[in-house]
């Protein structure tokens, strides 16, 4: 069993309407209801090709359980730990002429009841556990070490770790040495070199390059990308992964939790996030052509 954390999900509503005016009373055509959030999505990836997965975090209120029955829906077992505050919606207004406007309601406060409730249930789901994948952005009232936490329950109990996070929730995390990284940055001048794991026992990170990855290793250097013949109508011209970075780090989950090799690890990888345009699904019959195309290049001896 995997399982993805999301302590920051949200209930994403989308409203389609003809125009959008400032002060006055807009028409609705159509009304969509999806339940977001970066771990979340992986596990809508991992599901539909037919991992056994668990999407756990913090919800609460009717937006909570909208969150939780649109998941149900979709055939994704959930385990939340429930919060006394309502989770955070995400309104987004698309007209005809294709402008699109967002309105991001604030993330809920989560007391320390709640997060040692959390820690429990957390501790709970790692007992059949083959591999945890960590999210997103963290809500307030949680501490900025709370990925540091969890990737050491894990750790304890024998369970690999894929961390997909930023900021100081990323430095928390990472520190705690889980199997992978993924940065939720675009690294600049000298990033490979800060980034680099050192020895034995830290963490291996992924970069995204637009069309593959590169992988940072104790033992050097991996690449992996999409070969050009494969850019046509059915990819992003020149970017083939550019929008399906929650299909990138669910690519690499079932390689963390069993163990595969590098090279079989990143074409599984690189062919799932390229399978999936941006906001799109996973596409079976698009992996399975562009897996024999991903080229994988190892490190240097």
């Amino acid at each position: 069993m995997i399982v993805t954390v999301t302590l920051n999900p949200a209930l994403h509503v989308r409203y389609d309407a003809d125009q959008l005016m400032l002060g006055a009373a807009n028409r609705i055509s159509r009304v969509g209801v999806r339940a977001s959030g970066r771990g979340l999505a992986v596990a809508r990836v991992l599901h539909r090709f037919g991992h056994d997965v668990v999407a756990a975090g913090l919800v609460g209120g009717s937006a909570g359980e909208l969150i939780r029955n649109e998941l149900a829906r979709a055939g994704v077992a959930t385990r939340f730990t429930r919060i006394a505050a309502e989770s955070r919606r995400v309104v987004q207004v698309c007209t005809a002429s294709g402008e699109q406007t967002s309105l991001c309601e604030p993330a809920p406060y989560i007391t320390t009841e709640e997060l040692g409730r959390l820690a429990a249930d957390y501790r709970d789901l790692l007992d059949g556990a083959t591999a945890v994948v960590l999210c997103g952005s963290l809500p307030a009232g949680l501490p900025a070490e709370i990925y540091g936490s969890l990737a050491s329950y894990a750790a304890d109990a024998g369970v690999p770790v894929i961390l997909d996070a930023g900021g100081s929730a990323l430095r928390h995390g990472a520190a705690r040495h889980p199997a992978l990284v993924i940065p939720d940055f675009e690294p600049g001048p000298g990033a490979s070199v800060a980034l680099t794991p050192d020895g034995a026992g830290a963490s291996s990170v992924v970069l995204p390059t637009g069309r593959g990855v590169r992988v940072l290793t104790a033992h050097g250097e991996w690449r992996a990308e999409l070969g050009h013949d494969m850019a046509g109508p059915e990819l992003p011209a020149g970017n083939a992964i550019s929008g399906s970075r929650d299909a990138l780090v669910a690519g690499f989950v079932p390689g963390i939790a069993l163990a595969w090799s590098w090279p079989d690890m990143l074409r599984h990888a690189v062919a799932l996030a390229a399978s999936v345009p941006a906001g799109g699904e996973a596409d079976l019959a698009a992996y399975e052509a562009l897996l024999p195309s991903v080229l994988v290049t190892a490190p240097r001896t």
